[in-house]
């Protein structure tokens, strides 16, 4: 529960406030017309396409847990580096927009494996009602972000400087919390992570399933669910 309040929070919050406003920021410290802004968002939507499609096998192959405790501190480092260098003046537009594009090529494919977690780790029978839930915790964070940083953005470069600090700080503290928490679920039916809760005894005939079979894997035929007596 902790890992996947820690994951949904951090990204939600860091997301929000960097999605939200960024056109922005384009818009008051780099001058580019309201009526172009959605250009300059194309790299920026790219990052986030290209990251789970290009590094998603990877949280199968190398593990869930080391991915995406990675891909969370390598967002997390990144934007507290590209807004260093945007604070202390050395970012063009171009540059800043490829930063934008790279931290959420990570953070995208992060993100989405984080919401994949979720899904896995309770029981079938309830796991739309866990992402349900944990989705809403997240937006609590998320939705105070882009006003706070929408404020930080209208006072000066040094507030988006602590505010973009806070938010890869934010991303810093998932990958801590997954590498803390997390579970190694690459590998495993969801069956294995957690079976099913009609598989398992009944209260008041604990020797006994609350159903007549039981779920098992058969893995001679392809690790498809299969029904035993």
């Amino acid at each position: 529960m902790a890992t996947m309040r820690g994951l949904m929070v951090t990204q939600s919050f860091m997301y929000n406030a960097v999605s939200f406003t960024y056109p922005l920021l384009l818009t008051k410290y780099y001058g580019v017309l309201s009526s172009t802004i959605g250009l300059y968002l194309l790299p920026f939507a790219l990052g986030n396409f290209l990251g789970p499609l290009l590094l998603g096998r990877l949280f199968d192959t190398v593990g869930r847990k080391p991915m995406i405790s990675l891909t969370y501190g390598l967002a997390g480092l990144l934007l507290g580096f590209a807004v260093y260098l945007f604070w202390i003046g050395s970012l063009t537009l171009t540059q800043h927009m490829m930063l934008w594009s790279l931290i959420f090529f990570f953070a995208s494919a992060g993100a989405s494996a984080a919401y994949l977690t979720v899904s896995e780790i309770f029981p079938m029978e309830i796991r739309a009602m866990a992402i349900a839930f944990f989705f809403i915790v997240a937006q609590g964070a998320g939705v105070a972000a882009p006003w706070l940083y929408g404020k930080l953005i209208e006072t000066s470069m040094t507030s988006v400087f602590y505010g973009y600090l806070l938010g890869g700080g934010m991303m810093l503290l998932g990958a801590a919390i997954e590498l803390w928490l997390g579970i190694n679920a690459e590998g495993q039916s969801l069956e294995q992570l957690a079976a099913p809760l009609s598989s398992r005894p009944s209260p008041r005939h604990p020797a006994q399933s609350a159903w007549p079979s039981v779920y098992t894997i058969s893995k001679k035929q392809d690790d498809r669910l299969v029904w035993l007596p």
